[in-house]
């Protein structure tokens, strides 16, 4: 993996949610995409009503594909969403096409940017998301974020560097310093729009590792 990964040599993927409905996927595939993000679940009571024809239809145009929630430390505890998030399309199992499911933990859109809770609050919730989710599949879930919301609200915490993998979003033309003691990232978010639905991310590595990374490798 590279520091700052070429964006023309790396595998490309896209992230949606419902707000990219009826997703021409054999398009998307057409168009050099290799894996797929798909909002599954928001706190604890919200369930994407496009969830699962988007992840029918990535797996039918055989992308390679994971489920992420939005995290709502607001509303409970972190083990109790991970519970929510594996009810409704956030499970894993190796078999080489499902990516391991992924926290998406960023600025409050509906009030207070870190949910009311202090930083060492914030790194106990997502410990508790984590470690819920992987006693249920054996997978640290992947930690989605920005280096900003990471660094004021959690302190820059370096409690999962060494087990979560990385998604940065980071909107810019190379990967910049890394929050929270991570030495790469996973994968990067490198814009929010694109020539596909969704937001534009890459791979950072290659098709083997990517195909590794769903086996549990």
């Amino acid at each position: 993996m590279r520091l700052s990964p070429d964006k023309h040599a790396c595998p490309q993927g896209i992230d949606v949610s419902n707000y990219q409905r009826n997703i021409d996927w054999a398009s998307v595939v057409n168009n050099g995409i290799s894996f797929v993000y798909i909002k599954a679940t928001e706190g604890t009571s919200y369930i994407s009503p496009s969830f699962s024809s988007q992840y029918i239809g990535a797996t039918d145009a055989g992308l390679i594909r994971g489920g992420y929630h939005f995290a709502r430390p607001d509303k409970s505890d972190g083990a109790t969403q991970a519970n929510f998030f594996l009810a409704h399309g956030g499970g894993w199992r190796a078999d080489g096409i499902t990516l391991p499911g992924a926290l998406d933990i960023e600025y409050n859109p509906h009030g207070a940017k870190c949910y009311g809770l202090t930083p060492s609050e914030m790194v106990r919730w997502i410990g508790d998301f984590s470690n819920t989710y992987q006693a249920a599949t054996g997978r640290y879930p992947v930690i989605y974020t920005t280096r900003d919301w990471w660094s004021t609200c959690t302190g820059d915490s370096t409690s999962f560097a060494n087990d979560n993998p990385l998604w940065i979003a980071d909107w810019s033309s190379t990967l910049r310093t890394l929050p929270g003691g991570w030495t790469h990232a996973s994968f990067w978010q490198y814009a929010d729009s694109g020539p596909n639905p969704g937001d534009a991310d890459l791979w950072n590595g290659d098709m083997d590792g990517l195909r590794a990374m769903a086996l549990g490798f």
